[in-house]
C-alpha cells in the first residue's frame, strides 16, 4: 500500500538492522511503533556508508559483525509486518547491496515482504532509470534525498520521480545528532512545496523533542535516525524500552502542534 502519514507531523524513525543483532532490531522497531512511529526506516549495514556520521557507522560495523545482509533485513521487515499492518516500512540502503541482489529481485522479495517503499542513498535520480522501472512493477515507493544545495531543476526531477514523501536533507553533511538546526531546512521544505503536492519528511540532526516540534511547524514529518542508533548503543541489554521512551518523548514534543498553527499550503 502507498506510504501515507496519520498525523502531523508524522515521526520517521531509523534503525539500523542487525545492531546488535537482528532479533534486537525487531523488538526495538516493535517498541518504536508501539510508542508512536509512523514509519520505520530499516538501515541495511554497508561497509563504506559515506552519507553517515560516526554513530550510524560503529551500528553499521557491528551489524556487519553479525553478518547482517539485504536478505535478512528484508525477512525482518515480513516479520515486523506481520505485527504492524498500518506502519510504513522503508528499505533504507546503499546501491551496492541491492545491485549485488539484483534490482527486480530486491523489489520482488520486498514487495512479498510488506514492504512500502524505498530509499537508495547513494542512487543520483539522473540514474535511476532501470530502478524506478522495477520500484514502478512492484508499486513500491521510490524516495529521493532533496538537499538544500539542490537547485530548482533538479528539485522538480527528485519531485517527479519520488512517491510517498519526499526526504529533505535538513543541512549539507552527513547524518548526526545537532544541537541546533540549519535555517535551510526550513526554505528547502518552502521550494518543494513549490513543485510537489508530496508529503515531506526532514531529516539529518534532529535529536530531542524540542527540535521535533520546531520542525513539525513546516514539515508533513520528521525523520529520526542517529539519536535512536546512539539510545541503542549507550542502551545495552535494554535497547527496546530505551528506544520506546526516547520515541515518547519525541511525540510528546509535538502536542502542542495543534491545526492552527499550521500554516496554509500556500504560506508553507
Amino acid at each position: 500500500m502507498p506510504l501515507t502519514f496519520h498525523k502531523k507531523p508524522a515521526l520517521v524513525a531509523y534503525v539500523t538492522c542487525g545492531d546488535p543483532d537482528l532479533a534486537t532490531t525487531r523488538q526495538i522497531v516493535l517498541a518504536a511503533i508501539e510508542a508512536g512511529a509512523d514509519v520505520i526506516e530499516l538501515g541495511v549495514p554497508f561497509s563504506d556508508p559515506v552519507a553517515d556520521g560516526p554513530v550510524i557507522q560503529r551500528a553499521s560495523e557491528r551489524a556487519l559483525q553479525q553478518g547482517t545482509s539485504l536478505a535478512e533485513v528484508l525477512t525482518l521487515a515480513a516479520e515486523i509486518r506481520q505485527h504492524a499492518q498500518s506502519t510504513g516500512l522503508i528499505v533504507f540502503s546503499y546501491l551496492n547491496p541491492i545491485l549485488r541482489m539484483g534490482i527486480r529481485k530486491f523489489c520482488k522479495v520486498a514487495r512479498a515482504a510488506g514492504v512500502d517503499g524505498a530509499l537508495v542513498t547513494d542512487l543520483p535520480v539522473e540514474e535511476a532509470g532501470e530502478y524506478l522501472a522495477a520500484m514502478k512493477a512492484y508499486d513500491l515507493d521510490p524516495i529521493f534525498l532533496a538537499a538544500p544545495t539542490s537547485p530548482d531543476t533538479r528539485l522538480k526531477h527528485i519531485a517527479a520521480a519520488s512517491r510517498g514523501f519526499v526526504y529533505a536533507v535538513s543541512r549539507t553533511g552527513v547524518t548526526g545528532a545537532r544541537q541546533q538546526l540549519a535555517d535551510d531546512a526550513k526554505k528547502l521544505v518552502r521550494r518543494l512545496r513549490r513543485v510537489t503536492k508530496l508529503p515531506i519528511a526532514v531529516g539529518f540532526g534532529i535529536s530531542n523533542a524540542k527540535q521535533f516540534a520546531e520542525v513539525g511547524k513546516f514539515a508533513d514529518a520528521v525523520v529520526v535516525g542517529s539519536a535512536i542508533v546512539e539510545t541503542i548503543e549507550q542502551n545495552r541489554g535494554h535497547e527496546a524500552a530505551a528506544v520506546g521512551r526516547f520515541v515518547k518523548e519525541l511525540s510528546a514534543g509535538s502536542h502542542d502542534l495543534t491545526k492552527s498553527n499550521w500554516p496554509t499550503a500556500e504560506a508553507r
